[in-house]
């Protein structure tokens, strides 16, 4: 079965390598593992000090193992964090992030590689994030009694895991120390399979944008932009989200101010953006050149602000859900707003599906739909319940980042 899985991750390397000579994405992820072993052998040469080696595949993961990292920064000093990552979405824009002592690429999963990396890096605790699980790292791990954490993972019935013929990768978990998993689906599925080692830890982004909410950094531009006034922040929206909020925002603008967050934010679609409203508008870039208290929309044209956005608004509307997958919710949800996105793609997402059945979220299938539900929820006392049930979601959930510390110090003091 190593042979069907090795020739399996061929495939795509292959793809990956013909994609490099034209797509921006598929040639960082190829010339970001050039010569890795080297640069690793470089900065680890002169270390003497405990690694705790931390992977995420993107940068949504590295949100989840963004508070666990801080964390463990804070308690073992005397201890180095090797942060990796699988696409180049995660190393490129966190590359720099520095609570990390090393940040690369992770290598291809091959026999070969895995045995290099983790003779090089001599990892003591090595913590996968939510859907990480490696063939030949956790079989090279195992074989040297490193100790492995699968943090914030989730499980599906549908997976390879629980099929009668999925013995394979279920003995990939089977070499995992102990999973902190996001709900108690997952805990059921993973005792099915007769592993016992789990623990219903919740999702540690919570942590972290709850963090986010208590620093409270204002954005004064934003602020006298919303005036005072009712806003929605549309947040991570594509192509697919504005065919629902532009006939919404064209007919609602004179009773409600909008934030516009585009996940793309290149000039031809905010171009595009800006043509298709009818309402005074402007861009975060430009607002100290207008009067932004008069404006009804304000586009937001760079990338990291949406976070802190969420706090200026009465509701959100979280795009994505109409293509790949819904974009991130819990940052909308901790400032306890009732939070919109599409109806096609969000049920792998456990936030969404439990806010939906709260009350606290509203999946949308077209406009007239939005409109619908909008109008619903505006009216005052659907509004303050709506608040509340996403408010005290997030307060039930925080707490992950300290149930995985609580074994994390039991492998680290020993």
């Amino acid at each position: 079965m190593s042979i069907i899985y090795n020739f399996a991750l061929l495939v795509p390397r292959i793809g990956y390598f013909i994609a490099s000579f034209f797509n921006t994405k598929a040639k960082a992820f190829i010339t970001g593992r050039k010569g890795i072993f080297k640069k690793l052998e470089k900065q680890l040469s002169s270390n003497a000090a405990p690694v705790i080696w931390v992977h995420c595949a993107s940068l949504g993961e590295f949100e989840q193992a963004r508070p666990v990292i801080e964390k463990l920064k804070g308690e073992f000093t005397s201890h180095k964090i090797l942060l990796t990552f699988f696409s180049p979405s995660g190393f490129e824009v966190r590359k720099t992030y520095d609570q990390a002592d090393y940040i690369f690429y992770l290598p291809w999963d091959t026999n070969k590689n895995a045995t290099r990396f983790i003779n090089l890096v001599k990892p003591v605790l090595v913590i996968f994030i939510k859907y990480e699980f490696w063939f030949h790292y956790t079989t090279q791990l195992k074989k040297r009694n490193v100790p492995m954490f699968s943090v914030s993972s989730i499980f599906r019935n549908e997976q390879l895991f629980f099929k009668s013929y999925g013995g394979f990768y279920r003995n990939i978990l089977k070499k995992f120390s102990h999973f902190f998993v996001q709900n108690d689906e997952s805990i059921r599925l993973l005792k099915s399979i007769d592993i016992q080692n789990c623990t219903k830890a919740g999702d540690t982004r919570f942590d972290r944008v709850n963090e986010m909410v208590k620093r409270g950094d204002e954005i004064s531009i934003v602020k006298k932009f919303k005036n005072n006034e009712k806003v929605m922040v549309i947040g991570s929206c594509w192509p697919e989200d504005l065919d629902v909020l532009i006939p919404f925002i064209n007919e609602n603008y004179y009773s409600i101010k909008f934030i516009i967050a585009p996940h793309e934010i290149s000039e031809s679609f905010i171009n595009n953006l800006e043509r298709a409203l009818n309402s005074e508008n402007v861009r975060y870039s430009r607002a100290g050149s207008k009067k932004v208290e008069d404006c009804q929309v304000m586009i937001i044209d760079n990338i990291g602000m949406l976070g802190r956005l969420y706090k200026y608004g009465e509701f959100a509307y979280v795009g994505g859900a109409f293509g790949k997958g819904l974009h991130n919710i819990l940052e909308a949800a901790c400032y306890g707003i009732p939070i919109f996105f599409g109806n096609a793609n969000y049920q792998k997402f456990q936030e969404a599906v439990d806010l939906i059945n709260r009350g606290g979220a509203f999946e949308v299938s077209d406009y007239l739909d939005f409109k619908h539900k909008y109008e619903m929820i505006n009216m005052p006392q659907t509004f303050l319940l709506a608040c509340e049930v996403t408010r005290q979601y997030v307060e039930e959930n925080l707490g992950a980042t300290e149930k995985v510390m609580v074994y994390c110090r039991k492998i680290l003091k020993s």
